[in-house]
């Protein structure tokens, strides 16, 4: 997902260091998400747990974050060094990237318009419904799809697989390495076809998608 968010700002003229950053969740995904993005020079602003949201705007200390939470069984409770907020108030912040990477359906129609984020890249499964997602590309708002920006699991997942196979075992650098080249030319294909045929993302994912299952079924003489 690092790459991506990357590569996201970067086709809307944005750098790094100009961008701030909310992320729902501090788990797996999102505490990963907070510092890859930290490292590579984004503000990190905002990011929440089941214990609150927490705010910095001038830019949180997600290594100080990443630590408090392995010393409270994974949670930021009473994390100091941040306004403490209702969870719900991280959507509303004023950040030019708003990250979803906890749970489905966060974004909807009861908070869609407190959104100000101009790019959302959805870290989490399904976090937008159908109706948030319509209003927000109404209003302008880029969103990075759950199909593309969460598949960096499952790809290394194939690696594995793929590994298997070979009867041979692959390097760390050499997983980053391929990982970075199919999630990069994944994301620049999507775009492609986005601009193309002047879709959404998330429109130009499926297209994508259901265009290569269709292919393998055809040249697997399934239909």
């Amino acid at each position: 997902m690092g790459i991506l968010a990357y590569k996201f700002i970067g086709r809307l003229n944005r750098k790094p260091r100009d961008t701030r950053v909310a992320i729902q969740g501090f788990g797996n995904v999102g505490s990963h998400a907070a510092k890859f993005l930290h490292e590579a020079d984004f503000k990190v602003v905002a990011v929440s747990d089941l214990s609150g949201a927490y705010y910095r705007p001038e830019g949180l200390d997600v290594a100080a974050m990443l630590r408090h939470s392995l010393q409270n069984k994974g949670l930021l409770t009473g994390y100091p060094d941040a306004e403490h907020l209702e969870p719900s108030r991280l959507f509303g912040l004023d950040v030019e990237l708003l990250i979803p990477a906890a749970l489905g359906d966060v974004i909807n129609t009861t908070n869609m318009e407190q959104i100000k984020a101009p790019l959302i890249l959805e870290a989490a499964n399904g976090p937008t419904d159908p109706e948030a997602d319509a209003y927000l590309e109404k209003q302008g708002v880029t969103i990075l799809p759950d199909i593309l920006a969460n598949a960096g699991g499952v790809t290394a997942s194939y690696f594995e697989w793929v590994q298997n196979l070979q009867h041979y075992q692959w390097g760390l650098n050499r997983v980053r390495q391929e990982l970075d080249r199919v999630m990069t030319d994944a994301f620049e294909r999507v775009w492609q076809i986005a601009q193309e045929r002047k879709v959404s993302l998330r429109t130009a994912a499926y297209i994508l998608g259901i265009g290569r299952v269709g292919r393998a079924t055809v040249l697997g003489g399934i239909a």
